[in-house]
């Protein structure tokens, strides 16, 4: 995997690199000072690992990650654990607290690459999903799907018919779908905006289900929205 260290401490990102250097799967892109050079490399580059530092000046590693539309799966490293819950509403993969071991790096590492296997538990092409069921390829049109829900390691897909389970993340189907008919409104559930019933506050109805909205996510959701005013 292609990957990049964005770290404002030298002595941090050297230790990452030292690190990465023992892991055979790993290619160091470069090491980035500041978020911004990270920005530019992640949209010229093939990335597909950030270890990305929360704490740095100017910019946060969670602004960035904000800021980002071609976003690689992300490995956060901070001294705090105080941003974790943040951390997981903007789908990082995993939150290593420094001073980083070498045990609990290479554990991260093999997250994301389990991560990256899962892709294959499914594909896409055109209007429809392919997705293994009990061994079976079963095809899911993606008109039919009502909401996704993150259930820890796994997704569920939801349909009036059926409800499919697949070893994988939320943020790896997001980039599968199609963007002007889906939305992630939380940090566990993507909805398909036709299939929205009705709005209350910060609650979805589809069909009898209520789904919460995070906040994160609320002004995005509304902009989303078909409002007549």
């Amino acid at each position: 995997m292609n990957c990049i260290i964005v770290d404002d401490d030298e002595a941090s990102a050297n230790v990452l690199k030292h690190f990465a250097s023992q892991v055979n799967s790993l290619n160091v892109l470069k090491s980035c000072t500041n978020p911004i050079e990270a920005f530019d490399i992640v949209e010229k580059e093939d990335v597909q690992l950030m270890f990305l530092d929360v704490e740095m000046p100017e910019m946060s590693g969670l602004d960035l990650l904000r800021t980002m539309s071609k976003r690689p799966h992300v490995i956060l490293t901070t001294s705090s654990t105080k941003y974790a819950i943040e951390a997981y509403d903007l789908n990082v993969i995993d939150y290593l607290v420094k001073p980083i071991e070498l045990p609990r790096f290479v554990k991260a590492v093999a997250k994301v690459q389990e991560y990256k296997d899962s892709d294959t538990d499914f594909t896409v092409e055109k209007e429809y999903f392919f997705i293994k069921k009990n061994s079976v390829l079963t095809k899911v049109l993606i008109k039919d799907i009502l909401w996704i829900e993150a259930l820890g390691d796994y997704i569920q897909l939801h349909t009036r018919e059926q409800r499919f389970i697949i070893h994988s993340t939320l943020k790896s189907l997001e980039n599968k779908l199609p963007s002007n008919k889906f939305v992630r409104i939380h940090r566990r559930f993507i909805i398909q905006l036709n299939s929205v019933r009705a709005v209350e506050g910060t609650t979805v109805y589809i069909d009898e289900m209520s789904i919460p909205v995070g906040a994160v996510y609320g002004d995005n959701f509304m902009k989303r929205l078909n409002l007549l005013h």
